[in-house]
């Protein structure tokens, strides 16, 4: 096996990364993503992480196992992404009070001395409790979600915000590293 290489530039990714003591680089995907889809589907979210890897592939000269990956937030089918501003942030948060919604993260590894190409997704279930505007506007000016998916980062709510949630954490943080660690093995 060669080196791995994290094809993003996300902080969260890097650090769930090193927790999991996987030695990697990073080499930020020049892949430009397709914000105009908004129906969810496995197979656009898993094409994106494919194509955010395979971009990386002609950057880098010797075997490697590349790593893509892109989070959505999907609430009754529809992806929400990183939101434009804060007016759209605080929109997003107020969809999201009281409902539960449904965090994806789909992650993609290709082998550069073989070609092979795996894909898989993680699913996670969140549920906020009820946000009066008040908390939405003070989570939104303390935090500045505008670079999350969904308009929010599950590890930085405080108290209050958050009812319950579902699956894998490291997966609504950004990145699901034991399906990483799988699909690297599944590369190789």
């Amino acid at each position: 096996m060669g080196k791995i290489i994290l094809a993003s530039s996300s902080p969260r990714r890097r650090n769930l990364m090193k927790k999991a003591n996987i030695k990697f680089e990073i080499i930020p995907s020049p892949y430009i993503e397709d914000h105009t889809m908004t129906v969810f589907s496995y197979d656009f979210i898993e094409g994106l992480a494919s194509n955010k890897a395979l971009a990386v592939v002609p950057l880098i000269s010797e075997p490697a196992l590349i790593i893509g990956a892109d989070t959505v937030v999907v609430v009754d089918n529809e992806i929400l992404g990183k939101p434009k501003d804060k007016d759209d942030a605080f929109s997003t948060l107020r969809r999201l009070s009281g409902r539960t919604h449904v965090v994806v993260t789909g992650t993609a590894v290709v082998n550069t001395s073989t070609n092979k190409l795996v894909t898989a997704s993680s699913t996670s279930r969140v549920t906020f409790e009820n946000l009066t505007d008040e908390q939405i506007k003070n989570y939104i000016e303390k935090f500045k979600p505008l670079d999350k998916a969904g308009s929010y980062g599950i590890q930085e709510m405080p108290d209050g915000y958050i009812k319950s949630y579902t699956g894998s954490l490291n997966n609504i943080i950004g990145l699901d590293v034991e399906l990483v660690e799988k699909l690297l093995k599944e590369a190789e």
